[in-house]
């Protein structure tokens, strides 16, 4: 199989015209924040210790596939902080020589990161959604490889209205990102021609999701918690912090279809995803993990080929001119989603099909059928370019 490869990556080479070069080493790094978490509510939620490295490793072994040919060698140093070590941790990554970095962290210590690396290192996020990151917010070092809220809540809503399911229950969360991922949804009803016909907000208390839950408590509660609401084609639920949304399909009061957080929720890729060539893809992760993909590792993974696609296509690892690429209309890869990913030009976001899976199958993939746009169909999710106040990109 990898002989195979070989031969399918010289032929790529051949066709495409990239002249092989003298050898060039390509050194990136992930850096991941690790923050203190409680426990998720199921045990399949489990962050693995290689979360996110993983798909470093396989990207390396994929990049290096084509890269053989041309002389140039792919190599990922992959960094685990505390946010109270990350500046310096930071520092000395810097210090190093690195100026390509893939971050997992959240939108204040991306900002935090891109600010101290300064122009000259290319910072792919891999993980934050915040839609302030590709708005106000924008950094120009920074391209997004996560999708932001608006593009799941964007999906989501899709799906919704092409089901004719316009009549909107929204349940959310009590905390600042619950409320950040509502005011998601709000944006995709009024986008997309559906209607929130009440709202109710579940609030955290601060136990363990666990001990403090069980189906026994759980089947009591969410009946009474959604007695009474308005009439409603679904429910969908904002639950940014993995507090009740998956405790919402069969407990509600009256029955209905649920989204979001719970019940059918929209992924970057998940491990029973199959289709467009994703099983090989799955089982050449599983071999060298030893586990099932998460979305981290896809989104990493899908970070450090945006790297290894860019250094092949220029012949080069200079982070300017990677960038320069991965904007321009040249720029292409794909992504096992059916269709190629590029960036939006002007606030350096992954445009990409987004999964709809009940975590046994891929349900649908938005953009759905319908949704048309002047440029791509893939602008239909999150922040076009009228909507986006980032400007730095047209600097």
């Amino acid at each position: 199989m990898r002989a195979v490869a070989y031969l399918c990556a010289a032929m790529v080479v051949l066709v495409s015209g990239v002249i092989p070069a003298q050898a060039l080493d390509i050194r990136a790094t992930v850096l991941r924040v690790d923050y203190p978490t409680l426990l998720p509510i199921s045990r399949y939620d489990l962050h693995p210790d290689d979360l996110g490295f993983a798909g470093a490793a396989l990207a390396d072994e994929d990049n290096q596939t084509t890269g053989t040919f041309l002389g140039m060698n792919f190599e990922t140093a992959v960094v685990a902080t505390p946010p109270e070590a990350l500046t310096g941790q930071l520092d000395k990554i810097l210090q190093d020589g690195a100026d390509l970095l893939v971050v997992m962290a959240n939108a204040e210590d991306l900002l935090t990161i891109a600010d101290r690396a300064g122009p000259g290192v290319l910072v792919i996020n891999a993980t934050a959604r915040d839609v302030a990151l590709r708005d106000d917010k924008c950094r120009a070092n920074v391209l997004h490889v996560a999708p932001s809220q608006n593009m799941m809540a964007d999906a989501v809503m899709q799906f919704a209205v092409w089901k004719k399911w316009r009549e909107v229950f929204l349940i959310h969360g009590s905390n600042p990102a619950d409320h950040a991922l509502a005011d998601a949804y709000r944006r995709a009803a009024t986008k997309f021609g559906a209607e929130i016909v009440e709202e109710r907000e579940f609030e955290d208390t601060g136990g363990s999701r666990r001990t403090d839950t069980g189906h026994v408590l759980v089947q009591r509660q969410i009946p009474v918690f959604t007695q009474n609401a308005q009439d409603h084609d679904v429910v969908i639920a904002a639950d940014a912090s993995d507090v009740f949304a998956l405790y919402l399909p069969f407990h509600l009061w009256t029955p209905r279809p649920v989204m979001g957080s719970g019940g059918l929720r929209p992924v970057t890729f998940h491990p029973a995803h199959e289709a467009w060539g994703a099983t090989q893809f799955q089982r050449r992760f599983e071999a060298l993990s030893g586990r099932f993909l998460q979305e981290a590792d896809y989104q990493v993974w899908l970070a450090l080929r945006v790297i290894g696609e860019a250094v092949i296509r220029t012949s080069s690892a200079a982070p300017d001119q990677l960038r320069a690429y991965a904007l321009s209309d040249q720029f292409d890869l794909a992504a096992f989603k059916g269709r190629g990913v590029s960036f939006r030009s002007w606030n350096g976001q992954l445009r990409q099909p987004i999964l709809l899976t009940d975590s046994k199958i891929t349900v649908s993939v938005s953009p759905q059928e319908g949704y048309l746009h002047q440029v791509s169909t893939l602008d239909t999710l999150g922040l076009d370019r009228p909507e986006s106040a980032c400007t730095v990109f047209e600097q």
